[in-house]
């Protein structure tokens, strides 16, 4: 695909790679703001791609696509493309989000796992990948790994608080459904 860098271009929604979607919590109520300012509005600023195995893989603006398939009259998109790997891309997912609504800390979490256990990067690494401690990365990594499945059901869906959710990762997996 021959496409420089930072160049704008028209895209088809249904071009649009989506893997990195899991690492992204999407909300109905925030894709319906967004449906509605798409409708008013139109597309204010592009969506940010890179390309993978000349495809483009979506890294910002999983609520534009879904906004843009909600509502008649949008088969396409804006798109800049910015050169990144696997590793950097997942790193914009977190980076390019944090300029409007900043990643909730499951989505951290989500990310943070994939980096260590799919990558496998060291804590350190990701720590540095991301400009954050190490403690903060190792915190997002707790809330994947030692949180009990009904708790994360229940964060994913906004019946748990954060800051519930840090307080069970401290009990034992055994302990926490009982606390919940």
């Amino acid at each position: 695909m021959s496409w420089s860098e930072g160049e704008l271009r028209l895209l088809k929604l249904d071009a649009l790679d989506e893997r990195y979607r899991r690492y992204r919590l999407m909300l109905s109520t925030d894709e319906q703001a967004m449906a509605r300012s798409m409708a008013r509005y139109g597309q204010v600023s592009p969506i940010v791609v890179c390309v993978q195995e000349e495809v483009a893989v979506l890294l910002d603006g999983f609520k534009r696509l879904a906004a843009a398939r909600r509502l008649r009259g949008f088969d396409v998109l804006t798109a800049r493309r910015i050169e990144v790997d696997e590793r950097r891309a997942k790193a914009a997912v977190f980076t390019l989000n944090q300029m409007n609504r900043r990643p909730q800390e499951w989505e951290e979490a989500w990310l943070v796992h994939a980096f260590v256990r799919e990558d496998g990067m060291s804590q350190v690494e990701v720590a540095e990948l991301l400009g954050r401690h190490k403690s903060w990365v190792c915190r997002r990594l707790a809330l994947v790994e030692k949180l009990a499945e009904p708790a994360k059901e229940d964060l994913r869906v906004g019946l748990l608080s954060m800051t519930m959710a840090r307080e069970l990762v401290r009990l034992p997996a055994g302990n926490q459904v009982e606390a919940l």
